[in-house]
């Protein structure tokens, strides 16, 4: 009697493991999203809705304010996440689409709508890319990708806080180019050639580094650099909020360190920058160095409490402001800033309420209000007070 032909293997369906986009800790990815099996494989389909309130004091003025748009609020009511997330997280051939409305908040910045952060930032498809898995350890992606830099993701949802910190106003956000990939172990890596601050034009490289000392504890290195020339300036006042003349010809490093164990999240950073002397670009160079410190602690499966707390310096002497390129506040400025935001989950919805303050010292305040031309760089419509405090509500769920 010939031998029984072996049992033909089940693949199953809908089984990939989906890490992205990546959460911060306490709002949590679903980890069941929607699955269709197609010809191209199993497709995901999850997503995040959110809508926040808030009011600010002290609201930044028209210097901020790109042309078309309305100045910084004292208040708004608006999503801050109206968002799908399409994917495909296995095989050789992967995908990432992420595509919606969005509002990015981030301290000592203007908030505006988030059909005018859509519009002004990276459009209604602000992360698409194409991956291809080499390996297990290797892979290649390219297309419109988050950066390597910095340790506050871009959207409200991935975050402890509803805003994001003061050091993160100095990093990129998402880049358009191609990155490398590699993961053995404790061991990741990513080497990426990109756009910089969304600039259309490959001139920088950026990387990022993590060691996994053991399960609760990881440490990592990341940065990045232009490597030509880029004159945003030259275009439009609205191109350059995405693309500001000076970052796109900056420089940035940035380590840190995280704790993840029980009821504590830990992450403190340390970032510095760099803008080189070019008079060619009308750029006098300066320097930012600049500490954070993230913690949230999960009282029940249910509550957790976050806050952070950071300092940025720059370079330079206020009583020469054109000494040294502005960066910050003007030159010799620097600000610091501490935020607290209790949060409540409820399997996929949350609730959660901030409150944050902003102090700017050495700031370049202006004369415009007694016929001068310097404009303030501070808070307020003037750009002369040197304090901000914010009050945020958000809720929403993922899917």
């Amino acid at each position: 009697m010939p031998a029984a032909p072996p049992p033909v293997p089940v693949v199953e369906s809908c089984k990939a493991a989906i890490t992205f986009p990546a959460y911060g800790g306490i709002i949590k990815q679903n980890p069941n999203p929607a699955c269709f099996t197609t010809g191209l494989g199993d497709i995901y389909v999850g997503g995040a809705v959110t809508g926040y309130a808030y009011t600010y004091s002290s609201p930044f003025g028209a210097f901020y304010t790109p042309p078309l748009e309305r100045d910084d609020r004292y208040g708004r009511v608006d999503f801050s996440n109206v968002q799908a997330f399409i994917q495909k997280a296995d095989g050789p051939f992967q995908f990432y689409i992420q595509t919606g409305l969005y509002s990015i908040p981030a301290l000592g910045f203007p908030t505006f709508s988030a059909l005018s952060q859509t519009d002004l930032l990276f459009g209604p498809l602000p992360v698409v890319f194409g991956k291809i898995a080499i390996n297990d350890e290797w892979s290649i992606q390219g297309g419109r990708m988050p950066t390597n830099i910095g340790s506050e993701l871009a959207f409200t949802f991935q975050n402890l806080n509803i805003s994001r910190g003061l050091l993160f106003n100095q990093e990129n956000i998402v880049n358009q180019g191609v990155q490398v990939n590699y993961a053995s172990g404790p061991w990741s890596a990513s080497l990426a050639a990109t756009d910089g601050f969304f600039s259309g034009e490959i001139n920088w490289i950026t990387g990022a580094i993590t060691y996994k000392l053991d399960d609760a504890n990881t440490i990592g290195i990341n940065g990045g650099t232009h490597f030509t020339n880029f004159n945003s300036g030259l275009r439009s006042l609205r191109f350059q909020y995405a693309t500001p003349l000076a970052l796109q010809n900056s420089s940035i490093v940035s380590a840190n360190y995280t704790y993840s164990a029980g009821p504590w999240i830990v992450t403190p950073y340390i970032q510095y920058t760099n803008v080189e002397s070019n008079a060619g670009l009308g750029l006098a160079g300066a320097e930012t160095f600049g500490g954070a410190l993230l913690a949230s602690y999960a009282f029940t499966d249910n509550f957790a409490l976050a806050g952070r707390f950071e300092y940025i310096s720059q370079s330079g002497d206020r009583f020469n402001p054109l000494g040294r390129t502005s960066v910050l506040y003007g030159a010799g400025s620097s600000a610091y800033s501490f935020t607290i935001t209790p949060t409540f989950t409820f399997d996929r919805f949350f609730i959660r309420g901030e409150y944050s303050h902003v102090e700017l010292v050495d700031y370049q305040r202006g004369d415009l209000f007694a016929g001068g031309v310097t404009p303030g760089l501070g808070f307020g419509r003037l750009g002369n007070r040197g304090g901000q405090d914010r009050y945020m509500i958000e809720t929403g769920f993922t899917f």
